[in-house]
């Protein structure tokens, strides 16, 4: 069996971005192939947390609707099906961030329909069981994104209840504490995303005092530093710029997808790092949505679940950028 080591992005995620260096031409727009997989077995909700370990995707909290929910679901790839784990032992919530560092995973943050929220909890995955660690020093939010990388988590951006944020805080699994770093240059945002390659993590979209973003960074996790990388709106034709979109890494490449500018979203754009290029890609083939979720193990990814205007959706596909795409599969 082969070993799968998921990312799960963030989501608030969930769909879209933009810019130079994107092709056009009718072949490029039919490149990439969505193929149905196995349904969430849990209620149709968005804006989801999880992460991956091994070859499972875990995906729990989130919103249906009605209720803020703390179950908690693992996706196995081997096989494409969903088993239950224990629940979330946080208050229900949604719009929290999920990561994962050396086997454990981690959800916090969020929403729980009445107060933003600064808690973290860590998961084992061995004896499927939940423990509270310390919480995010000095302000409760929703909506930020986080990552976990060379053994430590990120954690940053967001909403407080009152406005946006642009700070960063390092986890250290090893001390269960925080430490505030500084050196990111962009703007305060809720609802962007993230994606990994190699050593670097890239983040953009999401939204500002009313105002989609178009600025988009890359962080160097040697050296703890972020660089400005070109605008999504860097061309007139690119509609990349959203909020609430999934990104996940595949093959080399990065990958934004739905999302929400001035309603829900299904396009598709992949980053080539190497270049620092866009090109747009074959559409998310389900519903257009906003607050979906997307994992991947680095050579497979998936997008899923989320939410259309007032539909709650819970289907999974999966996508293969270099394929052509094929409507009858």
């Amino acid at each position: 069996m082969n070993r799968y080591d998921f990312k799960f992005l963030g989501i608030t995620v969930f769909c879209g971005l933009l810019f130079i260096g994107c092709s056009s031409d009718d072949d490029d727009d039919d490149l990439g192939n969505w193929i149905d997989r196995s349904v969430f077995d849990g209620s149709p909700r968005s804006s989801v947390s999880g992460f991956t370990i091994d070859n499972i995707g875990y995906v729990g909290v989130g919103y249906d609707g009605d209720d803020y929910l703390n179950s908690f679901w693992a996706y196995n790839i081997d096989g494409d099906y969903w088993s239950q784990k224990a629940d979330f032992p946080g208050s229900a919530r949604n719009a929290a961030v999920g990561f994962d560092v050396d086997g454990k995973g981690y959800i916090g943050s969020g929403y729980d329909g009445l107060n933003e929220l600064n808690d973290f909890y860590s998961y084992e995955p061995s004896s499927n069981t939940w423990q509270q660690i310390a919480s995010l020093p000095n302000s409760s939010r929703r909506s930020a994104i986080a990552f976990g990388i060379n053994g430590f988590g990120y954690f940053g951006t967001g909403f407080d209840g009152d406005n946006d944020r642009k700070d960063f805080w390092k986890y250290n699994p090893n001390t269960d504490s925080w430490s505030e770093l500084v050196g990111f240059g962009g703007d305060k945002r809720r609802e962007a995303v993230t994606f990994t390659i190699g050593d670097k993590v890239y983040l953009g979209t999401g939204v500002s005092n009313g105002i989609y973003l178009d600025d988009f960074w890359e962080f160097d996790s040697a050296s703890e530093s972020w660089t400005k990388k070109l605008d999504l709106d860097e061309e007139d034709d690119y509609s990349i710029v959203r909020s609430n979109a999934v990104a996940f890494a595949l093959n080399g490449y990065g990958y934004i997808a739905c999302g929400a500018s001035s309603g829900a979203l299904g396009t598709v754009w992949e980053y080539n790092p190497t270049n620092d290029t866009w090109e747009m890609k074959t559409s998310f083939e389900g519903t257009t949505r906003q607050d979906a979720i997307a994992f991947s193990n680095g050579s497979r990814a998936l997008v899923g679940l989320g939410r259309s205007g007032t539909l709650y959706l819970d289907d999974l596909d999966e996508f293969f950028p270099f394929e052509e795409y094929d409507d009858e599969d």
